[in-house]
């Protein structure tokens, strides 16, 4: 069976992110990310996309978007035009990341079978939102708590989830 994981940074109220940024800065995370996702393809929305400088290095990028004459000059990106679209793709692949953003995250939630969370203890003002991990589909498998210091303004923990 594929694995479909859903790996995202999100606020103790389920905050994603604002005016298509990130809330927060958290070196640790992002090289948690790097090391999870690399040599992976990773699936986002076109919003999420357009927040990077430039596609993020050794991972094929599938970006979903509704406007069907949207294109990029990235030989590494595939656009398509629905989450199943970009599921198809990657059909034959062992592992696969959903990388936001929100609204992705909420169409992902039914066919993912794994949740790489980070959880960043603390509220924020914001646009986007991951949905609602409900516990009685998901089952905490494992978590690790870093604590805020002087390369982190706030603490996190790391959690992964499984589909019961």
């Amino acid at each position: 069976m594929k694995n479909i994981t859903m790996i995202a940074a999100v606020a103790e109220n389920d905050a994603l992110g604002k005016d298509n940024t990130l809330l927060w800065h958290l070196p640790d995370d992002f090289k948690r990310f790097k090391a999870i996702t690399t040599g992976h393809t990773i699936i986002m929305g076109r919003k999420t996309f357009e927040s990077f400088p430039r596609p993020l290095p050794n991972r094929p990028h599938i970006i979903i978007t509704r406007d069907r004459s949207y294109k990029t000059s990235y030989s590494e990106c595939t656009v398509v035009h629905s989450l199943d679209e970009a599921l198809d793709l990657v059909d034959k692949q062992e592992q696969v990341f959903i990388i936001g953003g929100g609204e992705i995250y909420t169409q992902a939630m039914s066919v993912s079978n794994e949740l790489e969370i980070t959880r960043v203890h603390d509220s924020y003002d914001a646009d986007t939102f991951f949905p609602p991990i409900d516990t009685e589909v998901w089952k905490l498998v494992k978590e690790e708590h870093h604590s805020s210091d002087e390369k982190h303004a706030v603490s996190f923990s790391y959690r992964t989830y499984i589909r019961r």
